[in-house]
């Protein structure tokens, strides 16, 4: 599959022409934009007819599914691999902090009430995994004329998966003599 990008840098459609894309490449009608994926960009004035194309993503914290499709077929489908050492670098920073401080060797009185909670933060590590799913999608709005986003998110309940006979909400009912 080779994906295509117009003069002006909007996405077309991909094709499975490689002949055609051998010779417009060849004739200079069009060069080489990326090798992986390999995209070209055409050179001359084309028309911007594009399908409607579905991007889904199927969430996850170690391996993001991504799959494009139109109406016939897929073009394109990737497994990606995210990072899994945002904590331990973290916690690392951490430590190089603390020993800079304590190097200055004089009496630092400490600040506890100088900390407020922000609306809407995440942790660094999960911030990240979210700003990865979303560079995805802008990675592939380069290349593909994207048209809807699905993102698949499942919760479910691990305890349902350990023991499939619990039912109810909160606290569970413990026997009198235990309390």
């Amino acid at each position: 599959m080779v994906f295509v990008i117009s003069k002006d840098g909007k996405p077309l459609m991909p094709t499975k022409r490689h002949g055609k894309v051998r010779r417009l490449l060849k004739q200079g009608l069009a060069k080489v934009v990326k090798r992986e994926p390999f995209t070209i960009q055409l050179l001359y004035e084309t028309t911007n007819y594009t399908q409607p194309v579905t991007v889904g993503i199927d969430t996850g914290s170690k391996v993001v599914g991504v799959s494009a499709i139109t109406d016939k077929e897929e073009i394109f489908s990737a497994q990606i691999q995210l990072r899994q050492d945002i904590s331990k670098l973290l916690l690392e920073r951490r430590q190089h902090r603390r020993l800079r401080r304590y190097r200055k060797r004089r009496y630092r009185k400490p600040r506890f009430l100088n900390r407020r909670k922000k609306d809407g933060w995440l942790p660094p590590s999960l911030q990240w995994k979210v700003d990865a799913h979303v560079r995805i999608v802008n990675k592939l709005s380069k290349i593909i004329p994207i048209t809807k986003v699905v993102v698949e998110v499942a919760p479910f309940d691990i305890q349902k998966v350990l023991n499939p006979g619990i039912e109810g909400k909160g606290l569970p009912k413990w026997p009198a003599e235990r309390i």
